[in-house]
């Protein structure tokens, strides 16, 4: 097979398996909340089962690259899907079983590994890429995600009476199954010898790697693009339902959510290569903005659904320009630890959004929750101007 074939092979095969993670990860958003107030004893607590999802990822991302790092990619990725897709839904099946809410929040933190594996996807594009077509590459794995805005939120509404005498616990079911054909298929990964650290390569002490201003801008635009959305995200159900909106309606501001945080991926890549990611990652501020403006506006389902739009976007923008920019500061034998460490840092933020979004939606309510993430969008902004100003780079 032509290098150039086996290129696409292995990006097609990080497409799908993405598209297949995704939608464990769209139907534990959009269904995990409902299920813990009903587990629950605390109602307060509904959202834990979300929150303990991506502290799993927060504890599996650093111990996940570095075990990659010594296996190679395939390994690694076949690893977290069955443990985590596999092992975190079956627990979580049988969780709702017994009705038991300690079980089901431990499910759903086994799939959080599974996401800690997964958010790898992106990085391996790059590794198997040549240099001109990298960021493409992260994009259209970024982009599966377009169909997993149908299948997620499909799987959480329309499989959730799939076991008749087990409401709900179809969808896990389905992610269990989901998990198996991503091993399939990850079994057919072959990451060329360049994109896989080499023995006795050098590595740099990693508090020279830090001081990068490039890695900064990477983190902090990776870090509070993701927080911002995922908590906005984790408070969305409960607020829609607080007022009176049913589970298809939750479902559908999800998807459309879903679609607008994947759908710009189809361009997001070449937008980049044309304008610098400085100004994407700037752009990705203002749609943020827009966001806010739009939810202090008004709580009708349009609202709503405008509003989480454009919070996917704003996410697309800054997320997938971050991962581009971190490819650019590692070498290859530096890889692991520089991947982990900006994993580990977004995903600390991450499981501590979601953790107080139910807290902060109960406190604050939909507007104000809204409003409290303006600080941290400014300041992405402030921090990458200042590194337009010192240095423009176009990956």
């Amino acid at each position: 097979m032509s290098t150039y074939a086996r290129e696409k092979k292995n990006v097609a095969i990080l497409v799908t398996s993405q598209l297949l993670f995704m939608i464990a990860s769209i139907t534990v958003t959009t269904l995990s909340g409902v299920i813990g107030q009903q587990l629950s004893p605390d109602p307060s607590l509904a959202t834990l089962p979300i929150s303990l999802m991506m502290i799993g990822t927060l504890l599996s991302t650093l111990p996940a690259s570095l075990y990659m790092k010594r296996v190679g990619r395939r390994r690694g990725f076949i690893t977290g899907a069955s443990l985590g897709g596999i092992g975190g839904a079956s627990l979580s099946v049988f969780a709702i079983t017994q009705e038991s809410f300690l079980l089901f929040c431990l499910g759903n933190m086994l799939i959080g590994l599974y996401q800690g594996f997964a958010m790898y996807y992106r990085f391996a594009a790059a590794d198997v890429a040549s240099p001109a077509f990298r960021s493409r590459a992260i994009s259209f794995v970024m982009a599966a995600g377009l169909v997993a805005a149908f299948l997620g939120p499909w799987n959480a509404s329309k499989m959730t009476n799939l076991i008749p005498n087990i409401p709900n616990a179809g969808p896990f079911v389905m992610i269990a199954v989901f998990a198996v054909l991503a091993i399939l298929l990850l079994s057919q990964l072959r990451v060329p010898p360049t994109g896989e650290p080499q023995p006795g390569d050098t590595e740099r002490p990693m508090k020279y790697i830090v001081r990068q201003p490039t890695l900064l801008v990477a983190l902090l635009s990776g870090t509070v693009g993701y927080t911002v959305m995922a908590l906005v995200m984790t408070a969305t159900p409960l607020a829609l339902r607080a007022r009176g909106y049913d589970m298809g309606e939750v479902a559908f501001i999800i998807q459309w959510h879903v679609l607008g945080m994947f759908a710009p991926s189809f361009i997001t890549g070449g937008l980049i290569s044309r304008f610098g990611v400085d100004r994407i990652i700037l752009t990705g501020t203002l749609v943020f903005l827009g966001s806010i403006v739009v939810a202090l506006m008004g709580e009708t389902l349009t609202h709503f659904w405008f509003s989480l739009v454009l919070l996917g976007i704003g996410w697309n923008f800054l997320f997938i320009s971050g991962s581009a920019l971190v490819a650019t500061t590692h070498t290859e034998s530096e890889r692991g630890k520089v991947q982990g460490m900006n994993d580990l840092v977004i995903f600390s933020f991450v499981a501590a959004g979601s953790l107080m979004a139910g807290t902060l939606l109960h406190t604050l309510g939909w507007a104000k929750l809204n409003l409290a993430m303006l600080p941290a969008i400014l300041l992405v902004g402030i921090v990458t101007w200042w590194w337009q100003a010192n240095r423009r780079i176009k990956i």
